[in-house]
């Protein structure tokens, strides 16, 4: 039997346009291994437009890790009024650096957040390159968000802290430009690491959210969990419980760490494949996005009001000041 999937899974939402997808841009950047690879999604229509930089995971698939991966929140974001910017950043499987013997290999924590900061600096030459964009950038309504080691990179934007491996030091690199951020299935604290990941990725170890100020929204879910990185079914939503200010949490029921397939349409490695929970999942973070930029916007209270009364609600959500 055919079923007919919705844009936004009964949420309010605006009225959806046209988008103009722009790529592969290329910035140059000084000791980087490569050029920055972008591709950047445009509404057609509207003026000061908000921003969001999507940060891709550390995932398997060649192309999903990469700027050709999350077409279904990206091209959605996009249809409703966000400039979408997608880095390809170096862990990505696309450039087969992974294996390169950085210090900061496989993961590239670092560079990863510092992708993100040459994009902001950069925001002048990507709208003078994409057509039909120059002029319309609202620079003060700046968003990120990001999907597992991505959700990392905007956690370290919104002022979590990892340790230098060389020589012990705090790292700390928040950016005041990014206004809020979103952090779906980020890893938790470093303390409660599982063996196995602390041997794969030590940086992990470290990662501490005492100093994430930044407003965000922490999504996570039932089934988002993996023994091989820690045995608490909720490490994922660590931001959300340790990071101080003002913070919201989205847990969404039988979610896996996919969310349904947010990294691309009809992926086989999604283990909970559900269009309907993307189209949730992305509608409610539109909300939020549009209420933490805009403080007079309600669309987060009528999605939250909307969530609670479902009969059969995809989720819940908490909110701490």
């Amino acid at each position: 039997m055919s079923v007919a999937f919705t844009e936004a899974a009964g949420f309010p939402v605006d009225q959806a346009g046209p988008v103009v997808s722009y790529a592969p841009m290329a910035i140059p950047v000084p000791g980087r291994a490569v050029d920055l690879q972008l591709k950047v999604r445009v509404p057609e229509a509207g003026q000061e437009l908000p921003v969001i930089v999507l940060s891709h995971g550390n995932g398997p698939s060649n192309f999903v890790s990469s700027l050709y991966g999350y077409g279904p929140v990206a091209h959605f974001w996009a249809a409703h009024g966000f400039v979408v910017i997608q880095p390809t950043h170096l862990d990505s499987m696309t450039l087969g650096l992974r294996e390169a013997g950085s210090y900061e290999a496989p993961l590239y924590w670092r560079t990863r957040v510092e992708d993100v900061r040459t994009i902001l600096d950069h925001l002048d030459r990507i709208e003078s390159t994409v057509p039909g964009l120059s002029g319309r950038v609202d620079r003060g309504r700046i968003a990120a968000v990001g999907h597992s080691m991505g959700g990392h990179t905007v956690g370290m934007l919104c002022g979590a802290t990892v340790t230098d491996p060389v020589d012990g030091s705090p790292v700390y690199l928040p950016d005041q430009r990014i206004k809020a951020g979103v952090l779906l299935g980020a890893p938790g604290l470093g303390d409660d690491l599982a063996p196995y990941a602390t041997e794969h990725w030590p940086i992990l170890r470290t990662t501490r959210f005492d100093r994430m100020t930044t407003p965000a929204l922490v999504v996570t879910g039932d089934d988002d969990t993996n023994a091989y990185f820690s045995e608490r079914k909720d490490w994922r939503a660590d931001a959300y419980r340790l990071g101080p200010g003002r913070k919201s949490l989205l847990w969404l029921y039988e979610a896996g760490h996919s969310f349904g397939g947010i990294s691309t349409y009809d992926a086989a490695e999604t283990t909970d494949e559900n269009p309907e929970r993307v189209a949730a999942l992305r509608a409610l973070v539109w909300a939020y996005l549009r209420s933490e930029l805009y403080p007079d916007d309600k669309s987060w209270d009528e999605a939250v009001t909307v969530l609670r009364s479902m009969d059969t609600p995809w989720g819940r959500t908490e909110t701490k000041p």
